[in-house]
């Protein structure tokens, strides 16, 4: 089983719109695997001021391969509706399909097997639908781009088990790189998953999670006032 590791590194998005971003990215990325026959284990959303990120685990590495049935015309039905069904199935003639006889009567019946595909295949082709779908209260078009985003959206780290996922969204294509604090450690950092980009970012400045972040505060806060003989 693997990791999809997706982040979507712009301007400052505001505070207002963040978690809500979050729970659509997850919901609508989830969602389209799931209908793509990717089951996974769990699904995690981060947001930072500059940045969205979704970790999902336990996602197989090739879709299951999917065999469907389907009832066609009675044996002996004119050809029009034999040529629709075949065409239909997507095969080229009768003898690549079945005949069953129900209630006395005998139909034909196709026997369709697809094999699954790889999933950074399908990676490729459902991401860029899914970022243009992403439903923000407010959004802007910046440079020469139609692509809208909350803000100039300036990269995007994609990875499947630890390799680059290729597409492009607008003008930006993805690959392995993000970036830390804006002031204390800018510059592009190399990741390999989630567990690397976690790592890397921390030491560049930026911590993903807001309820860490949060508590940090709190934490050196109370701190601060409990030297002055005060409390929050």
């Amino acid at each position: 089983m693997a990791e999809l590791l997706l982040e979507l590194f712009s301007e400052e998005i505001p505070a207002r719109m963040q978690r809500r971003a979050a729970q659509d990215l997850a919901r609508l990325v989830t969602g389209e695997m799931e209908k793509a026959g990717l089951a996974f284990d769990e699904a995690r959303s981060y947001t930072t001021p500059r940045r969205l990120v979704l970790v999902v685990e336990g996602l197989p590495t090739t879709q299951p391969d999917v065999r469907e049935e389907r009832k066609g015309p009675k044996v002996g039905s004119p050809d029009r509706a034999i040529e629709g069904f075949l065409k239909s199935v997507g095969l080229d003639s009768l003898d690549q399909c079945e005949t069953r006889e129900i209630k006395g009567n005998e139909f034909h019946f196709a026997v369709v097997e697809q094999k699954g595909r790889g999933t950074p295949e399908v990676l490729t082709e459902i991401l860029p639908g899914l970022l243009a779908a992403l439903p923000w209260a407010k959004s802007m078009r910046w440079g020469e781009g139609d692509v809208r985003w909350v803000r100039p959206l300036q990269s995007i780290l994609c990875l499947f088990d630890d390799q680059p996922v290729a597409f492009t969204f607008g003008h930006v294509s993805s690959g392995n790189k993000t970036q830390g604090h804006r002031f204390m450690a800018p510059g592009p950092i190399s990741v390999s998953g989630f567990a690397d980009c976690q790592t890397k970012l921390e030491a560049a400045r930026v911590v993903l999670d807001p309820a860490e972040r949060q508590a940090r505060i709190e934490e050196q806060a109370k701190a601060l006032t409990a030297e002055k003989g005060l409390e929050i």
